[in-house]
C-alpha cells in the first residue's frame, strides 16, 4: 500500500475513533449535575466513572487476543454499534447509582473492542520510522473524541437536558461502526515469509523491556483518569467559588474541559513525532515529570484567579496526555511479533485497570478530606489538593518506572 493510502486510511480510522469517543466523557462533563440529581456521594459518583473503565478491563484481554486470530475490523465494527446502542439505553433508562453502574459498564465492553483493536491496526500498517507519527495522530482522535465528548455534552444539556445530551452522543458510534465497515478495508498482516509464529504467553511475561513500558502506561493512566473523571467537578467548584451560579458553572466546565482535552490532542500528535526524532523513552520522561509536577500542583488552587487556573489547566491536560501515543507507540516496538496482540491486552488489562480505579480513589479522598455535610453547606466540594496529590504520585512512580528502563536498554 502506498504511503499516501495508508495515512487516508488513516484519517478514515481517526474518524470513526471520534464517532466512537462521543459516549467517553458524556457522564463525566454532566458529573455534578447528576450527583445532585441522583444524591451520589463522591465515591459513588466516582464508581460511576470507572464502571466504563471497568467494562473495558472485563472484555479487553479477549477481545484484544482475539486481534491474533479474527479480523479486527469487524471487532471494531461490532462493538462500535454496541457501545453506541447502550449509551442509547443509559440515556432512557439510567436512574440512579445502580442502574447507571450497569449501562456504564456494558458500554465500556463496547470500547474494547474498539480503542485497542485500532491501535494495533495502525501498529501494523506503518513501519517503525513513521510509527510515532501514525500512532500519535491514532491517539490524537481518541483524545479529540474525548473532548468534542465534553465540549457537546455541555452544550446539549444546556439545550434539551441531559438525557437527550447522552441520546445524541450515543449516536457517535453507531456513525463510527458503519464508516470502519465501509472505508477500513482489509487488516494488513505480515507477509508470510515476515511471518514469526506465535510466542508461549510466558514468553510475553519474561519480556522485562516490555513490561516496565506498560509499568510506566498503567502509572499514566492512573495520573489521566483520575483527571479526567474529576477535572469537570474541579471546575465547576472554582467558579461556583467565583459566584458563577450551578447551571452555567456546568456548561462552562465542561466546556474548558473539553479545551484540555483537546489540548491533549494536540500534544498527543506532538510526542509522537517527538519520539521519532528524540527516543520515545526522552520524550516520555519530560512529559511525566510535567504533568506530575502539575497532579501535585492544581489542587490546592481553587480561590485562584479563573484564568490561572484555567491556563494551568490547559498545561496540565496538555502534558498528562502527551506521553500517551508514545508509550502505546513503546509497548508495540518492545513486543515479541509473535505475542503483539497478547502484549497489547496485557497493556490494556493493567493501564486500565489502574485508570479504573484512580478515580475511586480520587472519590474516596475528596470524601475523606472534606465535611460529610460540604456539598450540601457550600454547593460544592472545597478541598481538591490531597485528592490531586494522589494522582501525581502515581504519575511520578511511572517515571521511576520509565527511567529504569532508559538504564536498562542504554546499558
Amino acid at each position: 500500500m502506498k504511503l499516501d493510502d495508508r495515512f487516508r486510511w488513516l484519517i478514515w480510522l481517526s474518524l470513526t475513533e471520534i464517532g466512537t469517543m462521543l459516549v467517553f466523557n458524556n457522564y463525566s462533563a454532566l458529573l455534578p449535575i447528576l450527583q445532585k440529581e441522583w444524591s451520589l456521594t463522591n465515591s459513588e459518583a466516582g464508581w460511576i466513572f470507572s464502571s466504563y473503565q471497568i467494562g473495558y478491563i472485563l472484555a479487553v484481554v479477549l477481545l484484544t487476543s482475539l486481534t491474533d486470530y479474527v479480523n479486527t475490523k469487524y471487532i471494531y465494527v461490532v462493538t462500535s454499534l454496541w457501545a453506541g446502542v447502550i449509551g442509547i439505553l443509559f440515556s432512557w433508562w439510567a436512574e440512579g447509582f445502580y442502574s447507571a453502574m450497569v449501562l456504564r459498564t456494558l458500554m465500556g465492553i463496547g470500547f474494547a473492542g474498539t480503542y485497542m483493536p485500532g491501535l494495533r491496526m495502525v501498529s501494523e500498517r506503518f513501519q517503525p520510522k513513521e510509527r510515532g507519527r501514525a500512532v500519535g495522530i491514532y491517539v490524537g482522535a481518541f483524545t479529540f473524541g474525548a473532548a468534542l465528548s465534553l465540549f457537546l455534552t455541555g452544550v446539549l444539556h444546556s439545550l434539551s437536558g441531559w438525557r437527550w445530551a447522552f441520546f445524541i452522543t450515543s449516536l457517535g458510534p453507531i456513525a463510527g461502526g458503519i464508516i470502519a465497515l465501509f472505508q477500513l478495508g482489509n487488516v494488513v498482516r505480515p507477509k508470510a515469509g515476515e511471518d514469526i509464529g506465535r510466542i508461549p504467553f510466558m514468553e510475553v511475561l519474561r519480556n522485562r523491556p516490555a513490561l516496565m513500558m506498560i509499568g510506566g502506561y498503567a502509572a499514566h493512566m492512573w495520573e489521566l483518569f483520575g483527571m479526567r473523571g474529576w477535572i469537570v467537578a474541579f471546575l465547576t467548584a472554582c467558579l461556583l467559588s467565583a459566584q458563577y451560579d450551578l447551571g452555567k458553572a456546568v456548561s462552562l466546565s465542561a466546556a474548558i474541559a473539553g479545551a484540555i482535552t483537546l489540548a491533549g490532542a494536540f500534544s498527543n500528535a506532538l510526542g509522537g513525532a517527538l519520539s521519532d526524532r528524540f527516543g520515545r523513552v526522552n520524550t516520555i520522561i519530560v512529559m511525566m515529570i510535567g504533568s506530575g509536577i502539575l497532579s501535585l500542583f492544581i489542587g490546592w488552587t481553587r480561590g485562584f484567579p479563573i484564568a490561572l487556573i484555567v491556563l494551568l489547566s490547559l498545561i496540565y491536560g496538555f502534558l498528562v496526555i502527551g506521553d500517551s501515543s508514545v508509550l502505546s507507540t513503546g509497548v508495540t516496538e518492545l513486543a515479541h511479533p509473535g505475542g503483539l496482540g497478547r502484549t497489547m491486552a496485557l497493556q490494556s488489562f493493567l493501564g486500565w485497570g489502574s485508570a479504573s480505579l484512580s478515580p475511586i480513589a480520587f472519590g474516596y479522598v475528596l470524601d475523606f478530606t472534606n465535611s460529610a455535610d460540604a456539598l450540601g453547606r457550600f454547593g460544592y466540594v472545597p478541598n481538591w489538593g490531597w485528592a490531586f496529590m494522589v494522582l501525581g504520585i502515581g504519575g511520578l512512580t511511572g517515571l521511576v518506572i520509565i527511567w529504569r528502563l532508559k538504564k536498562e536498554i542504554t546499558s
